[in-house]
């Protein structure tokens, strides 16, 4: 388990386990259900939508394939299916988190406290509610930064041979930053990091918050796990600022 004592970083493979440890430390459970209903809800219906279209919609997306390709169509049929998943698994993990973004900041709280034993600030239905417009603005400012560059990728997604081959590697790799960027951001938001710091710090940490994404951005994939996700990632992240980044940025000791 993560403590305050903990000085050395680990990889992301080992703060994403840690993350489903977390979620069910006794005194935190709590702080977990919100989150996980949020969750729950919106994952399993989009997700339930989803398997209804992928008969029409993979077809549309082969029918881009280009004539010379055609030859790897019994490879990138399943190439296609994961692109779609990718796609959106990503898009309604970030409603998601929008969602329950004040809940998350508060699971990120209380999970830091009982890590490191420190006092956090006295936060209730209150000062949730008085934080709300603060959260919302942060949320905007992922958006900002998101947005142009997902665009850029999904025009890549209908270029004839790229957008079944590389582009869904791209993906991938942008989807991992953007996920560990997202979890990462709770507890550097309760400590007021500004975001553009907050993007410098996990730099600092490249390898370890792109194993941290990937493997969320797997599971996101994956029915039934993908609707536990979201607490998960809070918890594994929040675990990474404890040893990563939390004695530097600190507001609260």
């Amino acid at each position: 388990m993560v403590s305050s004592s903990t000085t050395v970083p680990r990889s992301g493979v080992y703060y994403f386990s840690q993350g489903w440890k977390l979620v069910t430390l006794p005194g935190i459970r709590r702080f977990v259900i919100l989150p996980l209903l949020v969750n729950i809800v919106l994952m399993g219906g989009a997700f339930w939508w989803l398997f209804t279209q992928l008969d029409v919609w993979i077809p549309s997306l082969m029918s881009h394939v280009p004539d010379w390709l055609q030859w790897l169509s019994y490879l990138l049929w399943p190439i296609a299916v994961i692109s779609v998943l990718l796609v959106f698994g990503y898009f309604f993990s970030t409603l998601a988190n929008w969602i329950a973004a004040p809940f998350n900041g508060l699971l990120a709280e209380q999970l830091e406290a009982r890590l490191t034993g420190a006092t956090p600030p006295d936060t209730g239905v209150l000062g949730i509610m008085k934080d709300v417009p603060r959260i919302m603005k942060r949320e905007w400012q992922k958006l900002a930064w998101y947005l142009p560059r997902a665009i850029v990728l999904l025009v890549l997604y209908f270029t004839p041979g790229i957008g079944q081959t590389i582009a869904p590697v791209l993906w991938f790799l942008f989807s991992a930053w953007m996920l560990a960027i997202q979890y990462c951001d709770y507890p550097f938001d309760n400590h007021k990091v500004p975001f553009k710091t907050m993007r410098a710090a996990l730099r600092t940490q490249k390898v370890a918050n792109m194993q941290f994404g990937a493997l969320t951005s797997l599971f996101t994939m994956i029915p039934v796990l993908n609707l536990f996700i979201m607490p998960v990632a809070v918890c594994g992240a929040t675990a990474m600022w404890v040893d990563c980044w939390r004695a530097k940025h600190a507001l609260w000791k």
